[in-house]
């Protein structure tokens, strides 16, 4: 639900920074309460729906013309939120599949995959949203357009899709009723190539991870 205290009473529902924001509120509220892990059985396909749809909220800032701020210099927004339980939590609840094997830049040649988690992935996206956010409840609103512009092409944007491709395969291989080749016991801190995360991938069968990942019955 939207903050009733957000928008200016001047402001379109069809404005382009209301709907932005809107969008922006809902993923951060959404993703807050998954995490409570008040509904397990439902965390990862409501994540698969959220990351979803907030893409499509960067795909529509994506395609608009550049977003310049009113000032030269960004304003500061204050501390910054912590999002280190919101990352603990996630971390704790997608522990059998946490970590999953990303490409950085799929146009950048023989670029090795390296190890990633989910939950660091969720947390960092919400940083970045709140850091607009913030902007955005402070009125300055094409402050707030040109951070989550900018950030969406550096980072929430790549971040958020290459966790939407990995909570889709995730769903995919419980729906397909295929083995899921987890990253058994890998560090995202490590250093890997292709081979070692081939070398060490362990095989994890979906009677194993469905239940907790509540996706049996999907």
């Amino acid at each position: 639900m939207s903050d009733p205290t957000l928008h200016s009473i001047t402001q379109s529902p069809d404005d382009f920074a209301v709907q932005i924001a809107d969008s922006v509120e809902s993923f951060i509220v959404a993703t807050t309460e998954v995490a409570k892990g008040d509904e397990p059985d439902s965390a990862v396909p409501f994540l698969l729906l959220e990351i979803s749809q907030l893409l499509l909220a960067g795909g529509r800032l994506g395609a608009h013309e550049d977003i310049v701020p009113d000032e030269r210099y960004e304003t500061d927004t204050g501390p910054e939120p912590d999002v280190d339980d919101l990352r603990e939590r996630f971390a704790a609840m997608l522990d059998p599949v946490d970590v999953f094997s990303e490409v950085f830049d799929p146009y950048e040649p023989r670029k090795a995959p390296v190890p990633a988690r989910i939950s660091d992935n969720l947390a960092d996206i919400v940083a970045d949203l709140r850091h607009g956010l913030a902007h955005y409840r402070a009125g300055r609103t094409s402050e707030a357009l040109w951070w989550w512009q900018f950030s969406y092409f550096s980072n929430w944007g790549p971040t958020a899709s290459a966790t939407l491709r990995a909570l889709q395969s995730l769903v995919a291989h419980v729906r397909l009723d295929q083995p899921l080749a987890a990253l058994d016991g890998l560090d995202t801190d490590e250093d890997l190539t292709e081979d070692d995360l081939a070398e060490e991938a362990g095989r994890v069968m979906i009677q194993e991870i469905a239940g907790p990942l509540g996706m049996k019955g999907l």
